[in-house]
């Protein structure tokens, strides 16, 4: 992808008339942009009593805003639709829009949260990503309004070395040449772009009230393409304890939180689960290339009736066959057992130790 082809940020917000502007001086700054090639950004301010708009009009007539377009919309939406999967859905519509305008329909379309930070490089460094990849996820850093408290800090670097267990496994049984270690495991709305051709091919991001962001992530890997968690792409996200998304990054702060200050176990799934999910994907990519490929997948718990649904015939790649086959048989499993955290650290080493199988 040509690095110079235009870029749109696409945020929404909701009451956001304080940390709003810090992203906005964030984005003023990015690498290779200018005011003859600007970096446009698209701002949904839906159902704002605050402020907000007011806000980001007076940083763009005062010039805080540097070399950015801004578009802002002012939406009201009706209670129902009155959540972030509604208003990130129409901020990439806009984006998406704005390219096509321009005649540049396969730019850049880049989404983050009205409460996160980006460091200079990081349009810079999805565009690089995405030379190798449809589209591209940013790894979450907390961004603490105070200094956390050694307890709450120490169970962030317990969590993160959980997760990191996790991708230990994907890399040591279900190895992705498109997405090589060292990586990170973030696909969230904080930190997601693809070109914007993709995004209407894939029917855009569904308006769901939660998880609107895996669904789009969903949505290209059923469509065959490769998702990145390139290390270099990074996005500050907030820890604070009042979000606007029911059961977003705000939820887990505060579940972080009580653990931490109460000395309470702090359950994940299983690394047995990991193990199994994983193991099971692997053998979902074979059985796609293999030479008795419906046998395979009946030995795997897939029915006829899934096979139709799925169509293994029209699907693109082994990426799309198994991002369609691999939540039916996860349906089947129930739910995943928990673990605590500490216990679950234990036991990801057993599973990685040298000689061992998934």
């Amino acid at each position: 992808m040509d690095r110079s082809a235009p870029a749109v940020v696409c945020v929404p917000a909701r009451d956001e008339v304080r940390r709003l502007p810090r992203l906005i001086r964030s984005l003023a700054v990015q690498d290779g942009f200018s005011a003859a090639a600007p970096l446009r950004l698209v701002i949904v301010a839906n159902n704002c009593d605050d402020g907000t708009a007011d806000a980001v009009r007076a940083m763009a007539a005062a010039g805080e805003a540097g070399p950015v377009a801004i578009r802002l919309v002012e939406a009201r939406l009706a209670p129902g639709e009155a959540h972030v999967g509604t208003a990130r859905r129409m901020a990439l519509d806009a984006g998406a829009a704005w390219l096509e305008a321009d005649g540049c329909p396969d730019g850049l379309l880049l989404t983050t949260d009205a409460d996160a930070r980006v460091p200079r490089s990081w349009v810079a460094a999805n565009l690089r990503a995405l030379e190798a990849a449809e589209i591209v996820g940013g790894r979450l850093a907390i961004d603490p309004e105070t200094a956390p408290a050694p307890a709450l800090a120490d169970l962030h670097a317990r969590i993160e070395r959980y997760w990191a267990a996790v991708r230990a496994i994907e890399d040591a049984f279900d190895p992705q040449a498109h997405d090589p270690a060292p990586r990170h495991g973030d696909h969230t709305g904080a930190s997601l772009a693809l070109r914007a051709a993709l995004y209407r091919r894939v029917g855009g991001l569904p308006p769901l009230p939660r998880g609107e962001d895996n669904a789009l992530v969903a949505r290209v890997r059923e469509a065959g393409g490769r998702l990145r968690h390139c290390p270099d792409v990074s996005v500050l996200v907030s820890d604070r304890a009042a979000g606007r998304a029911d059961g977003g990054m705000a939820t887990e702060m505060v579940r972080r939180a009580a653990a931490a200050r109460a000395a309470l176990p702090y359950r994940l799934p299983a690394p047995s689960y990991w193990a199994a999910v994983i193991a099971r994907r692997a053998a979902l990519r074979r059985a796609w290339t293999g030479p008795d490929r419906r046998a395979a997948l009946a030995a795997l718990g897939l029915t006829e009736s899934d096979l139709a649904a799925i169509d293994p015939d029209a699907c693109p790649n082994a990426i799309a066959f198994v991002e369609r086959a691999a939540p039916r048989c996860e349906a089947a499993d129930g739910p995943a057992p928990d673990m605590d955290l500490d216990a679950a650290l234990a036991a990801f080493a057993a599973i990685l130790k040298p000689g061992a199988a998934a």
